[in-house]
């Protein structure tokens, strides 16, 4: 656990997500944050978008890659949100708050594909390197195993009056 000065800065953080628009967010260590090889063929063979910009599958981040990474924190916010779009925006905004308050290696995954540019051309740099950000997906975290072990809800949505939850992470240290 970590000291009660370091609790509340975290408890903070939860707190400024919900500020910025979430509806809830939960400190978790890097192992409650499940990777899994499956994930990525989801992107491939379900997305019309695969291939399509920096931040997507083969160009993201493998698995592999993202549980190497992870295992380098010792915290991260995971954010609930209620649409897609807003997950990126909000994490986003997070990391940078966070690593202007002194946390160096702080990094976001947002959800679902990037939509700053209404096109990507992933053979030349990133227009918007500043805030365009791989999705947990993108990467190979299983959203939904890492979801439910925080105590989030999220279900597969049926029907288009279901509502949707979304999340994004933010790694701290």
């Amino acid at each position: 656990m970590p000291p009660r000065s370091r609790r509340q800065e975290l408890a903070r953080y939860a707190r400024r997500a919900v500020e910025l628009g979430a509806q809830g967010a939960k400190i978790v260590g890097p192992r409650a944050v499940r990777c899994a090889q499956w994930v990525r063929l989801k992107c491939q063979y379900g997305c019309d978008g695969y291939g399509g910009c920096h931040t997507c599958p083969p160009y993201s981040p493998t698995p592999e890659r993202t549980r190497q990474v992870l295992d380098e924190y010792a915290h991260l916010l995971l954010v609930h949100v209620g649409r897609w779009r807003s997950a990126s925006r909000i994490a986003t905004r997070l990391e940078r708050e966070i690593f202007l308050e002194g946390h160096h290696k702080a990094f976001a995954w947002g959800a679902g594909p990037c939509v700053l540019c209404r096109s990507c051309d992933p053979s030349g740099p990133c227009r918007h390197p500043d805030r365009a950000r791989p999705s947990m997906e993108a990467c190979g975290i299983d959203v939904f195993a890492t979801a439910r072990r925080a105590g989030f809800p999220i279900a597969v949505v049926r029907l288009r009056r279901e509502q949707a939850n979304y999340f994004a992470l933010v790694g701290i240290e």
